[in-house]
């Protein structure tokens, strides 16, 4: 008997009140047709209702793959814990999932994702729920928000603060899902799945598993379907007694730009030539200053903004392999890639399913991570996950709780002020215009990092920014590099209300960062 059968049918056996667990990450992995199936039906039958939706790191973007949007209905969707959401530039309508929160019609948490899929191992295991110090102190602690985004959320708690054997921990009880939704390439007859065009596994097996061993339904998508019998064991990511239903999507896409990169999947690598290099300007600087942290052999994580510039730095300086570079969505090695395909990397070494990078990051095997900040406060806590006057404008926080929970070192990014006229040349940087707001706040709005419990566990925490260096310390932010051209007092004191101090010791940072040409960097 057949598996495959129309987006239309496979949705018809969500029932009300069921649990969603999405795979996908942004619009990578996104099973965008069943989503768009699920909202069709609610407008035509009113069912199903009163769902509550997971979604360890974003489903859909806002650049053609609406994802999550499709759920975001009064009536469909009451409850959504997510690790991200959908986010994009100003100009842009708001994500209607966004609407939703803002106004308070749906409860809505932004929970770490490296927490999310820790809480789909424990449910799988029948668990008594994720006992973790991943999120302490910051916006995730029930001391502060407990992850809760609206009035909503905050009225049905997800989190606690617990003691269990001597010390304090952050106890997530299990929600358990019932319906878990996936996407891959192939499926054969049996439902088995191979990944071939993808660039990630993400967590759908681990998704999968946690549905079928609490009694529930797993909807898969695919491009294609072969016989039974033609697929590599080997080749098989997810096997066929966990998936009920396939459906077939052949115009599914890698990412919402890509139709298909053999490179994306690792099926073909790419000359290192065929790379383009960061173009020439304040964020280049940044960007090169941040990679002079590293040296050859080291793993390092990488994050969204500025710090994904930090390869392209080193294929400029003629290092392309000199470093392993790990991201969330599970790409190891090769250069992770930036704007819509963020998320994705080519010339990777190795796929890992998402749910095991994230035990790798929150255990801190790497050796740094490259971060990027909205805006930091006297204490070194730093915002990355909210903007009150406009929340999509950040995704929230996904995998950068778990990143920077006990990261030995973390390079955190950014212009000191928003909006800023800078002036530069290969001799020094001039600030021509003062910006509209210094991101050097007197405290952030959301603490997705928190600076006490940085200098609590000894971390080593430096934030690069084009007019300085600034490092955490116990009395605060102090400036120990400053950009040539800068006047100390004037721009960094100054402009941070005095926020940022400078250290008597403070050393120029080199005017090689500036030039049009290579830098002559060495690893």
């Amino acid at each position: 008997m057949t598996k495959v059968v129309s987006p239309a049918e496979a949705v018809s056996r969500i029932p009300d009140d069921a649990v969603l667990t999405v795979s996908s990450s942004s619009s990578l992995g996104c099973p965008d047709l069943v989503l768009k199936a699920i909202g069709e039906r609610f407008e035509n039958e009113a069912h199903p209702r009163n769902i509550t939706s997971l979604h360890p790191i974003a489903a859909g973007d806002m650049y053609g793959v609406r994802g999550m949007d499709y759920l975001a209905k009064d009536g469909l969707l009451t409850r959504v814990l997510a690790g991200s959401y959908p986010s994009g530039p100003s100009h842009l309508e708001m994500p209607e999932i966004w609407r939703m929160i803002v106004e308070d019609r749906v409860a809505a948490y932004n929970v770490p994702s490296g927490i999310m899929f820790d809480m789909h191992r424990e449910a799988a295991a029948h668990r008594p729920g994720v006992l973790t110090q991943v999120g302490m102190e910051t916006f995730v602690d029930p001391q502060r928000q407990g992850c809760a985004m609206n009035s909503r959320g905050a009225a049905a708690p997800i989190v606690s603060r617990v003691r269990f054997a001597g010390d304090t921990w952050l106890h997530f009880p299990n929600v358990v899902p019932t319906v878990c939704i996936l996407r891959a390439t192939t499926a054969d007859e049996r439902g088995n799945l191979t990944y071939e065009h993808e660039g990630a596994y993400l967590g759908g097996l681990e998704q999968a598993i946690c549905v079928r061993n609490n009694g529930g339904l797993i909807i898969a998508q695919v491009e294609r379907v072969t016989a039974t019998g033609s697929l590599r064991p080997h080749d098989v990511h997810v096997p066929g007694h966990l998936v009920d239903l396939v459906v077939i999507d052949r115009d599914q896409k890698q990412t919402c730009e890509t139709r298909y990169d053999p490179a994306i999947s690792g099926q073909v690598m790419r000359p290192w030539d065929s790379f383009s290099h960061a173009e020439h300007g304040v964020e280049k600087t940044i960007a090169r200053r941040s990679a002079q942290e590293l040296r050859a052999g080291m793993t390092a994580n990488l994050g969204f903004g500025i710090s994904a510039m930090v390869p392209r730095i080193l294929l400029e300086e003629g290092h392309p392999d000199a470093v392993t570079w790990t991201i969330e969505q599970g790409a190891v090695g090769g250069v992770p890639l930036t704007g819509f395909a963020f998320g994705c990397a080519s010339n990777a070494d190795a796929f890992v399913p998402s749910p095991q990078q994230f035990i790798y990051f929150q255990g801190a095997g790497f050796d740094l991570s490259f971060l990027s900040f909205l805006e930091v406060d006297i204490q070194g806590n730093v915002n990355v996950s909210k903007l009150g006057k406009k929340p999509y404008l950040t995704a929230g926080c996904g995998g950068f709780v778990d990143i920077t929970a006990r990261a030995r070192k973390i390079v955190f990014s950014g212009w000191f002020e928003a909006g800023a006229e800078i002036e530069m040349t290969e001799e020094g940087i001039k600030v021509a215009k003062p910006g509209r707001f210094t991101k050097m706040v007197e405290q952030v709005e959301h603490v997705t990092f928190s600076g006490d419990r940085a200098r609590a566990q000894g971390q080593d925490v430096l934030y690069v920014t084009e007019r300085c260096v600034i490092r955490l310390t116990e009395h605060g932010l102090v400036a120990t590099e400053i950009m040539p051209g800068i006047d100390a007092q004037v721009d960094i004191v100054g402009a941070s209300g005095g926020r940022v101090t400078v250290a008597e010791n403070a050393v120029p940072m080199p005017a090689s960062l500036l030039s049009k040409s290579p830098m002559g960097l060495t690893l």
